[in-house]
């Protein structure tokens, strides 16, 4: 049934935008960590809002996983990045978020990148992974952990592009093993197949990258890289080993909605501004001053301590005048 897929395909697009947005929220609320340590998971799994985040990115894999199982591996990486523009508007409607007329643009442009794509697909079961294939999928595995690792000590918008490109790449890997257990007609199958357990290790590697990359710039800029990064791999892959057809006469229209969307994505991570929500901190001089003689009450528990009264100082010819009798009574004895 067809139409499961494509009624997936498009609930996953909210899924995944609303969850990169609570995640993106967590994440500037934890300390900033400078490595790859995988203590950050736990905790960002302090805060209740992250939670919320991993459910939503949970129940959108697994709207990914069922839309994998009839429609291309391009048309599902691309629609994943889609997401982004349903988190820029939920951004705008709940976290006050402003878009400049670029970032507009590039998502309108995100938009009819999709829709080329989704008339071009064509739906078919995956083929089976060759020989070696696996061997592959594990080394993939490893050399990100290892870029990662030096890519964790990157600050700024330099670390933002490396970290959300290698969580891509570690989301489009975890992409090709869900495509191949998709097509599997029996659960046990699925359970027994090795492909199970090393999606769930690029998942959790990704989510790392992830986590680490949304705390070092825009979310935009993360959640863009880490897609161009998770869409042009998979999508070869899955033209060139899993069988992934476009509808004939089509093929111009699935390289354009394709350039549109891949391009649309890099766009952002150039022109997406950060999206900070300040907050007004009074100065410790706009505080009342206590009357002479008073004590500050004790501040109450959750409450943050006033700021301590000025001292008195006598006017500068006071103290000229007070400098010039201690003088002379010191030159008198």
């Amino acid at each position: 049934m067809v139409w499961i897929g494509w009624l997936c395909l498009a609930a996953m697009i909210f899924v995944y935008g609303a969850a990169n947005l609570l995640q993106s929220i967590a994440a500037r609320r934890t300390h900033c960590c400078h490595s790859l340590q995988p203590s950050l998971l736990l905790r960002l799994a302090n805060q209740r809002i992250y939670l919320f985040g991993v459910v939503f990115q949970v129940l959108g894999f697994a709207l990914a996983f069922f839309a994998r199982r009839e429609l291309p591996l391009f048309l599902v990486q691309a629609s994943v990045a889609a997401g982004l523009g349903v988190m820029a508007l939920l951004g705008v409607l709940f976290m006050r978020w402003r878009l400049p007329r670029a970032e507009i643009g590039l998502l309108a442009l995100l938009g009819a990148g999709i829709g080329g794509l989704v008339i071009a697909a064509r739906p078919g079961v995956a083929h089976h992974l060759r020989p070696g294939a696996f061997t592959v999928l594990v080394a993939v595995l490893v050399a990100i952990g290892v870029l990662g690792f030096f890519a964790a000590r990157l600050h700024g918008t330099l670390g933002t592009l490396a970290l959300g490109s290698l969580a891509g790449l570690a989301f489009g890997a975890a992409a090709v093993d869900s495509r191949v257990l998709a097509g599997a007609h029996h659960l046990s199958f699925v359970v027994a197949h090795p492909l199970l357990y090393l999606l769930f290790a690029h998942a959790l590697l990704g989510q790392l990258l992830l986590g680490l990359a949304l705390q070092r710039g825009p979310t935009t800029v993360a959640v863009a890289a880490m897609d161009a990064a998770a869409t042009a791999p998979a999508a070869v892959i899955g033209l060139a080993l899993l069988g992934d057809q476009i509808r004939p006469g089509l093929v111009w229209l699935a390289v354009l909605g394709f350039t549109c969307t891949l391009g649309a994505v890099l766009g952002l991570t150039r022109y997406a501004r950060p999206q900070e929500t300040t907050v007004a901190v009074p100065s410790p001089a706009a505080a009342p001053a206590l009357p002479s003689g008073r004590l500050a009450p004790a501040p109450r528990p959750g409450q943050a301590a006033a700021p301590a009264p000025r001292q008195r100082t006598a006017p500068p010819a006071r103290l000229s005048s007070a400098r010039s009798s201690t003088r002379n009574a010191g030159s008198a004895a």
